[in-house]
């Protein structure tokens, strides 16, 4: 008997994640995984998705990406139950809302341990259980330019050809302890903890790309992309774009066929590559 093909979202239970997950369950040709870190509401938004009439309804497996012993449990899970992996989207995320108050040196520690860390950690664990033609795609943002960086020896050390994931590692951990002792914004990093740990996903996206180069035999494609401004509890009901709308370019980079034009490494938005730098 065959093992089927799994895709796997992560933070699916609301947003553009459940979006990702709706697209995924009428287009991937195998069994798609909403996760969630709260069971409760992951289980909740699987049973919403199969009352809406998906033709392939999802499953549900718990996954929080802070927590390295909730990783693990999944990787154990994916490897007992199926060996391998075929499409991981690294949706989830967090934001402080505009009007929060929290102390720079909270936000600047809390996203960039959420977004960059647990995206990083999940992946680690991950990656070695990709199938031949897998696709990964982290979900990153608009905000995360390399212009938000007002110090050109700092643009360049982000960008330099050989930084290796430890060293981006390091440098995010320096903008997290420049913010705790108020000093960040003299050294080049902007007030903006969102937009460093989503610059930081784009900066890694390109360097795991590079450290998996492209083989047309084994095939896996590694992307980052901007969902656009939708209306969800991040963003809020002024957005330009539906969740809907938002999930259509992480779905578009999930489903590339083999055998076309193999885009690796890259950014994209609209549907279209474009540019972080």
């Amino acid at each position: 008997m065959s093992v089927r093909r799994i895709a796997v979202v992560t933070g699916g239970n609301k947003g553009i994640g459940y979006e990702i997950v709706k697209e995924l369950c009428w287009k991937f040709d195998g069994i798609v995984y909403l996760t969630a870190r709260n069971e409760q509401l992951g289980m909740g938004a699987c049973k919403k998705l199969a009352t809406e009439g998906c033709q392939n309804p999802p499953k549900f497996h718990q996954l929080d990406i802070e927590d390295e012993g909730s990783i693990e449990r999944f990787r154990c899970y994916v490897i007992e139950k199926y060996k391998g992996l075929d499409v991981l989207v690294n949706n989830a995320g967090f934001a402080y809302k505009v009007k929060s108050t929290a102390p720079f040196n909270e936000v600047a520690e809390n996203t960039i341990r959420i977004n960059f860390t647990g995206t990083l950690n999940v992946c680690k664990a991950l990656f070695p259980l990709l199938n031949p033609h897998a696709r990964v795609v982290n979900v990153t943002s608009m905000a995360g330019q390399l212009r938000r960086i007002k110090s050109k020896s700092l643009q360049n050390e982000l960008t330099r050809p050989d930084l290796t994931e430890s060293e981006l590692v390091g440098l995010m951990g320096q903008f997290v302890e420049s913010a705790k002792v108020g000093d960040h914004e003299s050294k080049g990093w902007p007030s903006l903890g969102y937009a460093v740990s989503k610059l930081g996903l784009n900066i890694l996206t390109a360097i795991q790309a590079r450290d998996h180069p492209y083989d047309k035999d084994t095939d896996v494609l590694i992307n980052s992309c901007c969902p656009g401004w939708c209306r969800t509890d991040m963003a809020g009901s002024k957005a330009t774009k539906s969740a809907a709308q938002g999930a259509e370019t992480p779905v578009f980079l999930a489903l590339i066929p083999p055998g076309q034009e193999q885009p690796h490494g890259k950014y994209y938005t609209e549907l279209k590559e474009s540019s972080w730098k």
